[in-house]
């Protein structure tokens, strides 16, 4: 349904002190992201572009302004609430894969689904399918340090997408690949956000993928704008 965005930040405001002074990240930043759009979020570093992340995906709280997921106000919430909207509805992607060595593919991306409340082996048959659908479906046992870096990817963001999230939030997703592997890593996530009509909000300093994505937007002034 696109008759509201998946997320949306309405008058974001952030800002740090630094000893005497303070230091505006967020200037009354405005952004909706709809069902099905991936857009991509492009800024020079320091821009402010992780912590907007940070904040849409509520392991930061603003300043002032409102996060909106879906119609839910999240601001207010306790932190139970806000943690368990992070559990179900949001997917989180970043340059870094953070895998669990000492799990398979297979299992790092059961885990989720298990801590969500999904028995063993439902977990193990939909991490499989979704594995399988990625690519990597010869690879179910294998531990990250057996995969190439896609394919560590590909774990990473089965594993984001693994509770059907309402949104997906990905910082630099392919920022460590290279130019190859990370145009592969960026066609799964296209294809993900085709098939399940997640909002998809991707950093990324890559132009060329930025550009297949539906929308570009950047931080100018601590405000979010379209990218030109």
């Amino acid at each position: 349904m696109r008759n509201q965005p998946a997320l949306q930040l309405d008058g974001v405001e952030r800002r740090y002190r630094q000893g005497n002074s303070v230091l505006e990240i967020l200037r009354g930043a405005t952004l909706s992201v709809w069902p099905g759009e991936s857009v991509a979020l492009i800024a020079p570093s320091g821009a402010g572009k992780s912590t907007l992340l940070q904040i849409a995906g509520l392991l930061e709280h603003p300043d002032s302004g409102e996060v909106y997921i879906g119609d839910r106000a999240t601001t207010g919430l306790a932190d139970k609430d806000r943690t368990r909207i992070r559990r179900t509805e949001i997917g989180f992607v970043y340059q870094f894969h953070h895998l669990l060595p000492e799990f398979s593919a297979l299992e790092n991306v059961m885990l989720p689904q298990m801590i969500g409340g999904l028995d063993k082996a439902e977990a193990r048959k939909r991490s499989g399918e979704l594995l399988t659908f990625l690519g990597l479906g010869p690879r179910l046992e294998h531990r990250p340090a057996e995969l190439s870096g896609g394919e560590q990817q590909r774990v990473a963001i089965a594993r984001a997408v693994a509770n059907a999230p309402r949104i997906l939030l990905a910082d630099e997703p392919t920022g460590n690949l290279d130019p190859h592997t990370a145009d592969h890593v960026f066609a799964t996530l296209a294809k993900l956000v085709n098939l399940s009509g997640f909002a998809a909000l991707i950093a990324t300093h890559n132009m060329d993928l930025a550009a297949r994505m539906h929308r570009r937007v950047t931080i100018r002034d601590g405000e979010v704008v379209e990218h030109s």
